[in-house]
C-alpha cells in the first residue's frame, strides 16, 4: 500500500488492459515522432531567426544564431507547442481523453512536499559528491550561457525556457506519454519508470557521463512520483523547481 495514495496497487501489479492506450511498440514509435516534433519546433525557431536576419540557411549560420542566449531560449520554448501537438494527435487517434491519458491531475500538498524532499536529498547527494571529487556542480557551458543571457538582458526569457517550457516538454514526453503506454505493456510500472528515465537521460546528451548519471537518478525519482501520485503535474512542478533553482543560482549567485 502507498501511504500517500492507499488506492494505488503495488508496483508489481499488471495494469488493466485498455484499448485506448498505445502499448509498447505503439508508444515507442509515437515517442520517436513526438521527439522529432520537439526537435523540428526547436530547430525551426533557429531557422526562422536566421532567415529574419538575412543569414544563409546552413549549419554554420544556425550554430551562430543558436549560440545567442535569446535565440536559444526561443528554440527551447518552441519545442513545447510542437511536443503538445504531437502528443495530442497520438492520444486523439486512440480516442482517449488528453487529461486522463497524461494524468494531468493536481497532486496534494503532501505528495508535492514528499516529492520535493526526495528531490532535494538526491540533488544534495550529487552536490556533495561533486565537491568531494573536485567537479563543477553545473556544466561549464551552461554556466557561461546563463551568465551571458543575464548580461545581455535575456535572463527572464531563459528563465521561462528552462524552468517552464523545457520541463513541460520533457515531462509530457517522458513521464506523460511514454510512461503511460509502457506501464500498460509487458514492462509494467517498474520497466516503464526505468525506460522512460533512460530516454529522458538521452535527451540530455549535451552533458558528460557524470551529469548524465545525475539526470538518470533524478528521472527515476520523477518516475516513481509519477506512479505514486498518479500525477504528471507533480513531476512537471518538481522538474520546474529543480531547473528554476539551478538557473537562478547560476545566473545570480555563481556556479
Amino acid at each position: 500500500m502507498d501511504s500517500l495514495n492507499p488506492e494505488l496497487p503495488p508496483l508489481t501489479v499488471t495494469p488493466a488492459v485498455d484499448a485506448r492506450v498505445w502499448k509498447f511498440w505503439g508508444t515507442s514509435l509515437w515517442g520517436i515522432v513526438i521527439f522529432a516534433a520537439m526537435f523540428v519546433g526547436q530547430v525551426g525557431a533557429i531557422v526562422y531567426l536566421a532567415w529574419v536576419r538575412g543569414d544563409p540557411i546552413d549549419l554554420a549560420s544556425m550554430q551562430r544564431v543558436g549560440s545567442d542566449p535569446a535565440a536559444l531560449a526561443l528554440s527551447v520554448t518552441m519545442g513545447l507547442p510542437a511536443t503538445l501537438a504531437a502528443v495530442w494527435l497520438a492520444v486523439r487517434i486512440k480516442k482517449a481523453a488528453f487529461v486522463d491519458y497524461l494524468a494531468l491531475y493536481w497532486p496534494s500538498w503532501k505528495q508535492l512536499l514528499f516529492g520535493a524532499v526526495g528531490l532535494i536529498l538526491i540533488v544534495v547527494a550529487w552536490e556533495t559528491m561533486s565537491r568531494a571529487l573536485g567537479r563543477e556542480a553545473t556544466p561549464g557551458f551552461m554556466t557561461e550561457l546563463l551568465k551571458s543571457g543575464r548580461d545581455k538582458g535575456a535572463a527572464l526569457f531563459l528563465l521561462f525556457a528552462f524552468s517552464v517550457a523545457a520541463p513541460m516538454s520533457e515531462e509530457v514526453l517522458a513521464r506523460g506519454f511514454l510512461y503511460r503506454g509502457w506501464s500498460a505493456s509487458f514492462l509494467r510500472v517498474p520497466g516503464a519508470i526505468l525506460l522512460s528515465s533512460l530516454v529522458w537521460t538521452v535527451v540530455h546528451l549535451q552533458y558528460d557521463m557524470y551529469f548524465l548519471a545525475e539526470v538518470f537518478t533524478i528521472g527515476l525519482w520523477f518516475g516513481y512520483m509519477r506512479y505514486r501520485a498518479n500525477s504528471l503535474w507533480l513531476t512537471i512542478v518538481l522538474h520546474a523547481l529543480n531547473n528554476l533553482t539551478a538557473v537562478v543560482l547560476t545566473m545570480w549567485l555563481g556556479s
